[in-house]
C-alpha cells in the first residue's frame, strides 16, 4: 500500500511539472494570507490563538492539511523553535471539504473561496519570538499546481510576567472578522531579482514558468527592458464591461495597416471573368445579346444601351459583393473562409459542378425566374437593359457560379472592400465585351462559331472544378487537424486529375456529348504538353519537393509523410523554440524550412525580451492561400531564412484553427465584451486591437516593449523589399536598445 502511495505521489509531481510547463505568462500568484491573535494582550504561561486566513481567487483552491496519506501536498506550518512558546496542537482547518479526488482515488481536504488556520500557542516568556512559515499548494481548476510559502513573524502581542498565570479557555474565541477580498492577483515579487540584474531576474521567471533551465543565453540585449516595465496583455478587456478603444501600434505616425493585397485580388477577379467568358453557358450569349441592342438600327443608341448594359452587369455583380460584405460581416466571413460546414459544402459543390461539366446531368436555375427576367428585358428602355443584363447573369449561373463563390471566399478575410474589389474586376472582365461588341458589331465577325471546341472548354473546366475543389477540403481538414488530406495525398489526387485531362486533351478519353476528333489541331497539343508538363512538375513533390509555383494551393510541408528535406533537417518536424523554452501548442503548429519559433504572443515576448532579440509577428492561417506561398517563395530565400532564423523570435498566430483551446485560466475578455476560449479567437483580437486588421498574412517587427519597428507588411513577393524590411527592423531595434541601455 505504502509503495502505490509513493507511485502516486510520483505521478502528481510529474503532473504538475507537466503543467507548469504548458502554461506561460498566466502565473499562479500566492495567496494574500493575513493573521489576527485572538487576544492583544496576555500573561505569560497563558494560551492564545494565532488565526490564518486569506481569500482564494476564483477558479482555483488550497489544499488543507486534514487528510490521509494521498498525493497532493498538505499545507505546513514550520515554526523556529526557541524557549519562548510552545505550540498546542497542530494547526487546525476551518471549513476546509473533504472529497474523494479522481485521479488519485483517495481522500482529499482544500479550501476554496477562503481558507483558516488556527494554532493555539503558549506563551513562555515576556518577549515570545513567534516567527514561521507556511508551505501551500495553490491549484487551478485545470490541475496547474504551485507551491508558495507564506512567512510570518506574529507582532503586537503584549504580554507580562505573572507568577501564577493563568491559561484562558480556549474554545470560545470569538470569531475574527474576514480579510477583505482580493480583487486581483499580483504578480509573486519574489520571482524577481531584487540585484538589478535584469537579464538574470527575466530568465529566473521564464524558469519559473516553464520548469527548465533557460542556462542563460542572452544576446547583447538580453534584459534591457525590464520584465516589469513590460504589459503584452494590453489587447485583453479588464472586465466584460469594459469596451475602451484600442490602441494602434503606429510607426512613424502611420497606423500598421497595409492595403497591398487589394490589386493582387483586383487581377485574380479580372483573370476569372475572362475565364468566365469562354465557358458554353456565356460565350453564345454574347452575339445574341448583342443583336438585341442592333434591333433599332441606331448605332447612337446601340453604343448607349451597350454602356449601359455593360455597367448594369457590373452593378449587379458588385451589388452581390456588397450584400455579402455587409450582411454575413467579419465573422460570418471568417466562419465561411475556415469553418469544415461550408469548405465542406462547397467541396461538394464543387464536385457536383465538375460531374455536370462531364455531361452526367444539366444544372441550370429554375425556368420560372430565367423567364420572369426575360420578360422584364423584352420591356425596352433602361428597366429593359437592366433585366437583359440580369438575364445573362441568372444564364451564366451553371458556369460562372463556382468562379464567383471562389472570388467570394477568397476575399472573405476582408470587412467590406475586398468582397466588393472581388467583385468589380470579375465584373468588369466579364462586362466588356459585351460592351464592347454593341458598340462594335463588325467585330463579331472574327468570333469563332460555337461548336464542340466550348464542349471540350467546359469538360477542361470540369477537370479544373475538380482538382481546385480539393482545396476547400484540404482548408477543413487543416483547420480542424483531421490528417484526411496530406499533402502526398493532395498531390497524388492532382497528378491523377491533370494526367487524366491531359488524356482529354489528346483525344483519348471521349465524354458522351463530346464530338467526334478526327485530328489534333496545334492549340489543342500545345495544351496537352502543358498539361504533362504540369504533371511531371508534379511528381517530385511526392517524396518532398517544395513546388514553391503552387505554394498557395497545397498543404504545408509539415503535412507531408515523406519529406526527405525535411527529415534531414528536423527529423522530428517540431518547431524548436529558444533558451530550452519549449513552444506552446508545437504538437499541432509548426514552422516551415526548420524555423524556431512560438505560437502564442506572450510566450514568444517574453522569450524575445529575456534573449534580447527582436520580434517578428507572422498573423497566419492554416487556410491561407497566400501565408502559404510567402513561406514558399518568400521567406525560403537564404538571406530572409537567416533573418528569421538568426535575428528575430518568429511567432505564428494562427487566426483560423478549430481544435487549439486556451487553458481556462487563460481566459479573457475582448474589447468588445466578448469572451475568448480558443486560441484563433485570442489571435484574431490581437491583430484587430493592435492592428486594425483581420486580412493574412500580416507581418509585424516588434521590439522588447511591443512597438513596432518598422511599417507592416502583407502579400508581396518582392524578396528584395522583403530583406529590406528585415533589414531596417534589426537596425531599427539596435538604434532603440542602444538607447535603453544608455540610460
Amino acid at each position: 500500500m505504502r509503495k502505490e502511495n509513493l507511485m502516486k505521489k510520483f505521478l502528481f509531481l510529474v503532473l504538475t511539472i507537466s503543467l507548469s510547463v504548458v502554461v506561460f505568462g498566466q502565473k499562479v500568484p500566492p495567496a494574500n494570507w493575513g493573521y489576527i491573535v485572538s487576544q492583544n494582550e496576555a500573561k505569560v504561561g497563558d494560551v492564545v490563538e494565532v488565526v490564518f486566513k486569506t481569500t482564494i481567487p476564483k477558479g482555483m483552491h488550497i489544499y488543507s492539511n486534514d487528510y490521509g496519506d494521498c498525493p497532493p501536498i498538505k499545507a505546513k506550518f514550520i515554526y523556529e523553535k526557541n524557549a519562548t512558546f510552545e505550540l498546542v496542537g497542530g494547526a487546525k482547518p476551518v471549513g476546509s471539504h473533504k472529497y474523494i479526488d479522481d485521479i488519485f482515488e483517495c481522500e482529499v481536504a482544500d479550501f476554496e473561496n477562503k481558507a483558516e488556520f488556527r494554532q493555539k500557542i503558549k506563551l513562555l516568556s515576556a518577549s515570545p519570538k513567534i516567527v514561521g512559515t507556511l508551505e501551500y499548494q495553490m491549484c487551478t481548476e485545470e490541475g496547474m499546481c504551485v507551491q508558495h510559502e507564506y512567512d510570518f513573524t506574529i507582532k503586537n502581542l503584549k504580554v507580562v510576567v505573572s507568577a501564577a498565570g493563568t491559561t484562558p479557555k480556549v474554545d470560545n474565541i470569538a470569531v475574527v472578522e474576514p480579510i477583505a477580498e482580493i480583487e486581483e492577483l499580483q504578480p509573486d515579487p519574489a520571482v524577481l531579482s531584487s540585484t538589478g540584474n535584469a537579464d538574470s531576474a527575466l530568465l529566473a521567471k521564464l524558469d519559473h514558468y516553464f520548469g527548465t533551465k533557460t542556462n542563460g543565453g542572452g544576446g547583447a540585449f538580453a534584459g534591457v527592458i525590464k520584465a516589469e516595465e513590460v504589459d503584452y496583455t494590453n489587447y485583453k478587456a479588464a472586465s466584460e464591461s469594459d469596451t475602451s478603444a484600442c490602441e494602434l501600434k503606429t510607426f512613424e505616425g502611420g497606423t500598421a495597416n497595409d492595403k497591398s493585397t487589394y490589386w493582387g485580388l483586383f487581377i485574380l477577379a479580372f483573370l476569372s471573368g475572362l475565364a468566365a467568358l469562354l465557358t458554353p453557358c456565356v460565350f453564345p450569349m454574347i452575339p445574341m445579346t448583342v443583336s438585341f441592342f442592333m434591333k433599332d438600327g441606331s448605332r447612337a443608341k446601340a453604343i448607349r444601351s451597350g454602356i449601359i448594359y455593360g455597367l448594369s452587369i457590373v452593378g449587379i455583380y458588385v451589388i452581390i459583393g456588397t450584400l455579402v460584405a455587409v450582411v454575413a460581416g467579419p465573422a460570418a466571413a471568417n466562419w465561411l473562409s475556415t469553418h469544415w460546414i461550408p469548405n465542406v459544402f462547397f467541396f461538394l459543390i464543387f464536385v457536383i459542378f465538375a460531374a455536370s461539366f462531364f455531361g452526367a446531368f444539366e444544372i441550370t436555375l429554375p425556368s420560372w425566374l430565367v423567364n420572369k427576367a426575360d420578360q422584364q428585358a423584352d420591356k425596352g428602355g433602361l428597366t429593359g437593359i437592366f433585366f437583359m443584363a440580369f438575364t445573362i447573369v441568372l444564364v451564366s449561373f451553371s458556369c460562372t457560379g463556382p468562379i464567383v463563390g471562389s472570388i467570394l471566399v477568397q476575399s472573405a478575410g476582408g470587412q467590406f472592400v475586398e468582397p466588393v474589389i472581388g467583385m468589380l474586376g470579375f465584373a468588369l472582365a466579364f462586362a466588356i465585351p459585351f460592351a464592347l461588341f454593341a458598340i462594335f458589331p463588325s467585330w463579331l465577325n472574327n468570333l469563332p462559331k460555337s461548336g464542340g471546341w466550348l464542349n471540350s472548354v467546359k469538360v477542361v473546366l470540369g477537370f479544373l472544378e475538380l482538382a481546385f475543389g480539393l482545396k476547400f477540403l484540404s482548408v477543413a481538414d487543416q483547420t480542424y487537424h483531421w490528417g484526411l488530406l496530406d499533402r502526398e495525398i493532395y498531390i497524388g489526387l492532382w497528378i491523377v486529375i491533370f494526367a487524366l485531362m491531359g488524356i482529354y486533351l489528346l483525344g483519348k478519353l471521349k465524354f458522351s456529348h463530346d464530338s467526334d476528333l478526327p485530328f489534333l489541331k496545334v492549340p489543342r497539343l500545345i495544351l496537352a504538353i502543358a498539361t504533362f508538363s504540369f504533371v511531371v512538375y508534379l511528381i517530385p513533390g511526392l517524396i518532398g519537393a517544395p513546388l514553391k509555383a503552387l505554394a498557395g494551393y497545397l498543404p504545408p510541408m509539415s503535412t507531408h509523410d515523406f519529406n526527405i528535406v525535411q527529415k534531414i533537417t528536423n527529423p522530428e518536424n517540431i518547431t524548436q523554440g529558444y533558451a530550452g523554452i519549449k513552444p506552446k501548442y508545437n504538437e499541432k503548429l509548426h514552422l516551415p524550412d526548420g524555423l524556431k519559433g512560438y505560437f502564442d504572443y506572450e510566450q514568444g515576448m517574453e522569450v524575445a525580451r529575456a534573449i534580447g532579440k527582436p520580434v517578428f509577428l507572422d498573423f497566419t492561417g492554416h487556410g491561407c492561400v497566400n501565408c502559404r506561398e510567402m513561406e514558399a517563395r518568400v521567406w525560403s530565400d537564404s538571406r530572409v531564412h537567416k533573418y528569421l532564423n538568426d535575428d528575430y523570435v518568429v511567432i505564428s498566430l494562427y487566426v483560423d484553427d478549430k481544435e487549439l483551446e486556451l487553458p481556462k485560466d487563460e481566459w479573457f475578455y475582448n474589447k468588445k465584451g466578448k469572451l475568448i476560449k480558443d486560441l484563433a479567437k485570442k489571435n484574431s483580437s490581437i491583430q484587430n486591437c493592435f492592428f486594425d486588421a483581420n486580412a493574412q498574412p500580416q507581418y509585424a517587427l516588434l521590439d522588447n516593449r511591443g512597438n513596432l519597428l518598422q511599417q507592416t507588411r502583407a502579400y508581396d513577393l518582392d524578396k528584395e523589399g522583403y530583406v529590406s524590411f528585415l533589414k531596417a527592423g534589426v537596425e531599427e531595434y539596435t538604434k532603440r536598445m542602444e538607447e535603453e541601455k544608455a540610460k
